[in-house]
């Protein structure tokens, strides 16, 4: 490193002090440094004189020239005395001292472009300061130096009253260059402020597009979900009904490679079915659908229907299926038909990967408000970088059973939207190669807002008395034959009665008019018109007013849906039914909610 000495003065006295501030000025000012940087030099080197007299008893400074690494005023100021404790603290501003320590060396090194210092116990310390040369002057030859050096010859300081003018003078630039830039600031200021407040109109404007562009696309998928809903489940429930029946020999005996052909054509619509109820499921769930119904229950209960449901899948494989004894767990009131959900779905991803041991279900209390509720397995477990993924939509971990264990990756992440939804969480805990447990803690009684409770179902007031043992009419209004063979099957299962199908909207309208029928089975979505607007018709005309109406529909409903319908229909029943016997059975309650003896029919003459 090349250095030109310009100039050195000893710090002896206090006055020693405002001369090495002069002189700094000076060599600045010779170098060419605007005048701000000059009081910036000045004053750096006047407060590390200061420090070096006053903790020191004084010190030597230096002004040297220095070409490398960049041309630059190096300020260099050695004292002997007892050195800089606590250094550290300083120059990261944790000290605090009395005397005022540690200001002026903070104040210094923000001053200039570079800033050391060297200290030793009892030995002194040293101060370097450097700032850069202005463009113009960075490269000075030995003549301009040797100028340099005869102008701080023959211009000594002027003493103490002259620097006091100097500083004075210098205090009054800076006030105004203060203030310039003050009004430079306030008026980009005042552009910037107007060109911000345009964006945010902007933004506000664009946001509020987009708000009603998501609420429109909501609605559209609100009406996709619940077209969707009929146009592929009604074909897949009556799949699961037809095969249902030839299954259990309904209309005669089958073959062993009959029997097979149908169980593989029910197997593949039982898959496609669980397919389309998770994604709409799902899909309700995260458009605010999903009504929560809470009722008192027990966990044993729940346990118990599950154990019906779930032991067939495990016991090929020889895996055991523990139920533990739910041990101080109280009643619930919540929505059982929702837990039960996300405990299947935890139960069927166990018995995808459990090849040997056990599946243990248990529940215990979390608090007094909380319940727990648990499903532990032996399988293969799950890496810990892939534990967040399985509860993404559509997320599966690739395994060694993935191949067997075939599933679309919509179990769990529809567990946890249902747990959220019931005011809970899920969580999981897995090794690999010992097991997983997925856990789903929720409240013991559900609060839900009050504009999320569900209304009391009302029903159409009826004076109608059970009807004696005689032929009775029923009319089932559907445009899908599959379904209205299905549902006539299942009421002509229940007794001798005279069935109507229809089709159409208009052509239940006439069968309705031209004879009576004892109750009415609709269905919602009919090619001509829709099934409120039947119930419109049929609710206007006092030929049909008092005829019973029983909803039969694959559609997804709303609770204002059911609100609705359920001021003019006595029942609403889901066509996705586990059973014929549960179909058959759901049908009978609403025969009998019309009024209609089912036992006297079923013993009467036709």
């Amino acid at each position: 490193m090349t250095s030109t000495p310009l100039l050195s003065l000893e710090i002896q006295l206090e006055g020693d002090i405002v001369l090495a501030r002069q002189r700094a000025r000076q060599v600045a000012g010779l170098l060419g440094f605007a005048q701000l940087d000059q009081t910036r030099i000045a004053t750096a080197t006047s407060e590390i004189a200061r420090n070096a007299f006053q903790y020191a008893g004084g010190g030597r400074v230096q002004f040297l020239l220095e070409a490398e690494p960049r041309p630059a005023l190096v300020v260099r100021i050695r004292e002997r005395g007892p050195g800089i404790r606590d250094l550290q603290a300083i120059l990261e501003g944790r000290y605090a001292s009395e005397t005022g320590m540690g200001v002026g060396i903070l104040g210094a090194r923000r001053l200039m472009d570079a800033f050391a210092i060297e200290t030793a116990g009892g030995s002194g310390a040293s101060v370097s300061m450097a700032k850069r040369l202005p463009p113009r002057t960075a490269t000075l030859t030995p003549q301009e130096l040797a100028r340099i050096a005869a102008e701080l010859v023959r211009n000594p300081p002027q003493g103490l009253l002259a620097e006091l003018q100097q500083q004075n003078q210098e205090l009054l630039n800076t006030l105004q260059e203060l203030r310039e830039r003050q009004a430079e600031f306030a008026e980009m200021h005042t552009r910037e402020l107007d060109e911000t407040n345009r964006g945010v109109v902007a933004l506000y404007a664009e946001l509020d597009e987009s708000t009603k562009a998501l609420k429109r696309l909501s609605d559209l998928k609100s009406r996709f979900l619940s077209e969707m809903s009929h146009e592929l489940r009604s074909p897949l429930n009556s799949i699961r009904g037809l095969t249902s029946f030839l299954l259990e020999r309904s209309d005669g005996e089958l073959t062993a490679e009959q029997e097979k052909q149908v169980q593989l054509i029910r197997k593949a619509a039982e898959g496609l079915s669980t397919l389309v109820d998770d994604l709409l499921d799902l899909a309700k769930v995260e458009a605010g659908k999903a009504v929560v119904r809470p009722t008192w229950f027990d966990v044993q209960d729940v346990f118990e229907s599950l154990q019906g449901t779930m032991r067939p899948m495990t016991d090929p494989s020889g895996v055991r299926l523990v139920f533990e004894e739910p041990a101080g767990v109280s009643p619930l009131h919540t929505d059982e038909g929702k837990l039960t959900q996300i405990l299947r779905n935890f139960l069927s991803n166990a018995v995808k990967f459990t090849e040997r041991g056990e599946i243990r279900v248990g529940a215990r209390p979390e608090s007094a408000d909380q319940v727990v509720l648990s499903v532990a397995d032996t399988g293969i477990g799950i890496a810990a970088e892939d534990l967040p993924r399985i509860f993404e939509e559509f997320g599966q971990v690739e395994n060694r059973l993935q191949a067997r264990a075939k599933g679309t990756g919509l179990g769990l992440p529809l567990a946890r939207k249902l747990a959220e939804l019931l005011g809970g969480s899920v969580s999981v805990r897995s090794e690999p190669g010992a097991g997983s447990t997925f856990s789903v803690i929720i409240p013991r009684v559900f609060h839900a807002p009050a504009a999320n409770a569900v209304a009391p179902e009302r029903r159409v007031a009826t004076s109608r008395q059970p009807r004696p043992a005689t032929t009775i009419r029923v009319l089932i209004v559907d445009d899908q034959e599959e379904d209205r063979y299905l549902i006539k099957g299942l009421v002509e299962a229940l007794g001798p009665f005279q069935v109507i199908e229809a089709p159409t909207g208009a052509e239940a309208l006439r069968c309705a008019r031209a004879e009576p029928p004892q109750v009415i089975v609709l269905d919602l979505g009919l090619p001509d018109m829709t099934g409120d607007q039947v119930l419109e018709r049929l609710r206007a005309d006092s030929a049909t007013r008092a005829i019973p109406v029983i909803i039969h529909t694959s559609k997804i409903l709303d609770e204002e849906d059911r609100v609705r319908l359920g001021g003019q229909a006595i029942s609403i029943l889901e066509k996705a039914a586990a059973s014929p016997q549960e179909a058959m059975a759901r049908l009978r309650d609403s025969l009998g909610k019309a009024g209609l003896n089912v036992s006297a029919a079923v013993g009467a003459e036709p």
